[in-house]
């Protein structure tokens, strides 16, 4: 097991009928701003709820934050932040709000000139204005962790940011919200979810065997409630067990003491800032042609996947390994989510070059947990999943 540093700072509620928690964990003299998407969630109640929660508190409202979180829709935010003198964050949304939120936080503090340079420069944030969140979309684990990833059509970037300074004082996880939540968007969540313990665990072993084992729970208990939540997303304890393995995904607890990958979403990334694909749909996308190319590396831990996540107890270790991968994409498939670009957009083999081009501008020579994924791999590894 590798040396680590573990913290994370966030306060989470979670169950039904916790939103009115809001009104105690935002500091009494804060005027809020309340951030949130498309509007689902006047449609659903939600809305209300934390309207209500808020009564007390001077508020104002940025809706409209797009499913990939954009770039110059947030500098709209943070000019409300600045000319009305905010001084906390309230994401009520998914992954794209809650992370449109980390960015203003760093954003709204940050001295330099350029905040695009937050993300191109890979900036550290440090202190960012506080912020909560009241999560009504699964999947991300952007509500107990630090990280972000903006979206800038205009250039067709798409970056990664964090920092200590990026956690959530509070999430409220009330799994309820799912009911309202389209089947699509729960299919992506599960994706995701799954795809972020992937990029945790399927390196080489390293004997952090509770890592594993929590890892291997996660994916377990993924595949075991995705056809309940799927069938019925008004089942209460579907409801539990999806939204806190998404959570538990991606909070930082299985990615201590171990190498990690995240190739995945690295490659994954650049097609949705091409092309426009939902994010979990470009991770389906590229996993399969991923473990195949780097099959050799992975083997050993593609091998225990299959053994304790998808029970085949026979073959060898190569034959385990490649069943694992066509489990993987099987369960993907289970779910309505394609695992071909191809089945995507008839401008597939645009992908290739365009990644090769970025991944060299920018320096990203070396992907993967032995950072020896080069760009002429990637080309490969795009190029087997058309």
């Amino acid at each position: 097991m590798l040396n680590f540093e573990f913290k994370n700072p966030t306060k989470i509620y979670f169950g039904k009928g916790l939103i009115e928690k809001v009104a105690t964990e935002i500091p009494a003299n804060a005027k809020v701003l309340m951030l949130y998407g498309g509007g689902s969630i006047i449609k659903n109640g939600i809305y209300e709820q934390v309207k209500s929660a808020l009564k007390n508190f001077e508020v104002v409202e940025f809706g409209g934050i797009p499913a990939n979180p954009e770039y110059a829709v947030l500098l709209n935010a943070l000019d409300i932040i600045k000319n009305q003198n905010i001084t906390y964050l309230l994401a009520v949304g998914g992954g794209s709000v809650i992370d449109g939120t980390k960015f203003l936080s760093s954003a709204a503090l940050y001295t330099g000139t350029n905040t695009w340079d937050i993300l191109q420069k890979g900036i550290r944030t440090e202190v960012g204005m506080p912020f909560g969140v009241v999560l009504t979309l699964p999947a991300t684990g952007s509500e107990m962790n630090s990280g972000a990833v903006i979206s800038r059509s205009e250039t067709k970037e798409k970056f990664g940011m964090g920092g200590p300074g990026l956690f959530p004082q509070f999430s409220i996880l009330d799994p309820s919200v799912i009911s309202s939540i389209p089947h699509r968007q729960i299919a992506n969540g599960i994706v995701d979810a799954f795809t972020h313990v992937l990029e945790q665990y399927m390196t080489y072993p390293t004997g952090a065997n509770l890592q594993d084992r929590i890892a291997e729970s996660i994916m377990q208990n993924l595949i075991e409630v995705a056809p309940e939540i799927m069938k019925d997303n008004t089942n209460y304890n579907a409801q539990c067990e999806f939204m806190w393995s998404c959570t538990m995904a991606l909070n930082g607890l299985i990615q201590k003491g171990v190498p990690t990958d995240w190739a995945i979403h690295a490659i994954g990334h650049e097609l949705t800032a091409l092309f426009g694909i939902d994010h979990a749909r470009t991770l389906a996308i590229i996993m399969g042609s991923h473990y195949n190319f780097n099959f050799e590396n992975k083997k050993e831990k593609l091998a225990q996947f299959a053994t304790r996540v998808w029970h085949i107890n026979e073959g060898n270790v190569d034959e385990k390994a490649r069943i694992a991968i066509t489990k993987t994409e099987a369960f993907f498939h289970s779910l309505g989510i394609q695992t071909k670009l191809s089945e995507y957009t008839e401008n597939y083999k645009e992908a290739a070059p365009f990644i090769f081009k970025n991944f060299t501008a920018r320096g990203m020579l070396g992907l993967g947990e032995h950072k020896n994924i080069t760009p002429t791999d990637v080309v490969k590894i795009v190029e087997m999943s058309y």
